[in-house]
């Protein structure tokens, strides 16, 4: 079952696809689109091509758990995503990950000013990984 881990960004929106087993997370590309009905086309043309069975949205929150603006923003991607592709998607909790992302290429030597083109599909990787480690530890 491949699954899809996506980081929404109102500039760029990460993305990491699953092994066929869902057991391992890879595959970071981005989506560089301002456009919201340009980025609904790019992200269903994604889902289609890679014949996705699944979507893990991550869904940011306030690090007291609220939910914030952003939060709305997602939930409204959710609903049109399923609308356009049949496939209700999990929202994933994504507090950290992005911050988790920048550690990541910093410890890899990434230069800061090219964690910017990386970040999202780091954070696409780490919000889905979550998402696969918590389904095989569940049962």
């Amino acid at each position: 079952m491949k699954i899809l881990g996506i980081d929404y960004g109102d500039a760029r929106t990460g993305l990491s696809v699953s092994d066929a087993t869902g057991l391992l997370a890879g595959s970071p590309s981005v989506i560089a689109e301002w456009n919201h009905d340009k980025l609904l086309d790019k992200l269903t043309a994604f889902i289609r091509d890679n014949r996705i069975e699944e979507i893990v949205l991550g869904f940011p929150r306030n690090m007291d758990g609220s939910e914030g603006p952003r939060a709305e923003k997602c939930r409204a991607l959710a609903a049109e995503l399923e609308a356009r592709t049949g496939l209700k998607p999990v929202l994933w909790d994504e507090r950290r990950t992005t911050v988790e992302a920048h550690a990541i290429l910093h410890s890899a030597g990434k230069k800061e000013k090219k964690h910017r083109q990386n970040v999202d599909a780091v954070a696409a990787t780490l919000i889905l990984q979550g998402y696969l480690d918590f389904r095989r530890t569940r049962g």
